[in-house]
């Protein structure tokens, strides 16, 4: 009698980072085998709990490093890459990373490529960030062209560096908010994390596409942070930042509570939000989740008392 077959292995790139875990949650929910490539691996030890025996591995990788990507994915049969950053060595990361692990992945026989890139991710943009973004896709595909491409609004979650920071800043008794008019499409990650998931096992549907992702709600960056504030239990004054004073202030690289470069400013001048014809979330059957419904349970530390104080309620929401 012939052994079982074994399940297949995905390669994960990024794979402790914020969306990272819930990527690798949802796949080791479904039964396969995960490789963890970062580089450094042990910050990604927190994922053992979720896994079963044999069914996690990890494997020290920097996509700066084509042999350590190589090692990598060896024996994967897909792949995909969460790397991303907001400052610094964009090309070097965004570019030549990306294009390094889809080669990576088709000389080594992967059957899928997923690449998570993000809303606004454009060869010709005006910034640094979307314009890396945009040539990695380039680069991927081609290299890999049955590559998948998910590009994300902002994403939320717990352990998030959006809606926490925003809910640590709406203590101040004015909230100063840049961009204020600029519009987002903010997706929970668990969202994302599942539509990616999808997407890596079923090649044969998704493979190919390029996917645009958002939540259920268009905010304007004012009425996200008044959903936040509200949310965490705060209530301070809306000061908007006239476009004159949040040049300057990227110019210096800093805002009140937050850092700010000339690079993010250029991304703010233009809205994050899906466009009407590019397939999203219904591809994947997956039913947005709103910011209110999940956000609390983590703003709640915000409140005046902690999570155990009276709670006000954020349903007085400010149009968009």
């Amino acid at each position: 009698m012939s052994a079982p077959l074994a399940p297949p292995l995905i390669t994960v790139f990024g794979g402790g980072g914020f969306v990272g875990r819930y990527v690798c949650e949802a796949l080791l929910r479904a039964g396969v085998r995960l490789r963890v490539a970062q580089r450094d691996p042990r910050a990604a030890y927190f994922l053992q709990p979720l896994a079963a025996v044999g069914q996690l591995g990890f494997a020290a990788a920097d996509l700066d490093r084509p042999a350590t990507v190589a090692r990598a994915v060896d024996g994967a049969t897909a792949v995909i890459n969460l790397v991303g950053i907001l400052k610094g060595r964009f090309d070097a990361i965004q570019v030549d990373g990306a294009r390094t692990a889809a080669t990576a992945a088709r000389d080594f026989g992967a059957t899928a490529f997923v690449q998570v890139s993000a809303i606004g991710a454009d060869p010709a943009s005006p910034s640094a960030y979307g314009r890396s973004k945009g040539q990695g896709e380039e680069a991927v595909r081609a290299v890999f062209p049955a590559a998948t491409i998910i590009r994300p609004s902002l994403v939320f979650g717990r352990e998030d560096q959006l809606t926490n920071r925003f809910a640590a800043m709406a203590r101040l008794p004015i909230l100063p908010v840049i961009a204020p008019a600029t519009r987002f499409q903010p997706i929970y990650v668990a969202d994302l994390a599942r539509a990616i998931a999808a997407a890596t096992l079923d090649p044969a549907t998704h493979g190919g596409k390029t996917y645009e992702l958002g939540g259920p709600e268009v905010m304007t960056m004012r009425s996200l942070n008044e959903r936040i504030a509200a949310l965490a239990g705060q209530s301070p004054a809306i000061a908007e930042v006239p476009a004159f004073a949040a040049e300057v202030m990227a110019k210096l690289g800093f805002l009140p509570g937050a850092p700010l470069t000339k690079d993010q400013w250029i991304m703010l001048q233009q809205d994050n939000v899906a466009a009407s014809d590019a397939p999203g979330l219904a591809a994947f059957d997956i039913s947005p989740t709103p910011l209110d419904s999940v956000a609390g349970g983590w703003l709640d530390r915000f409140h005046a008392g902690g999570r155990f104080a009276p709670r006000k309620t954020a349903s007085a929401h400010p149009s968009a």
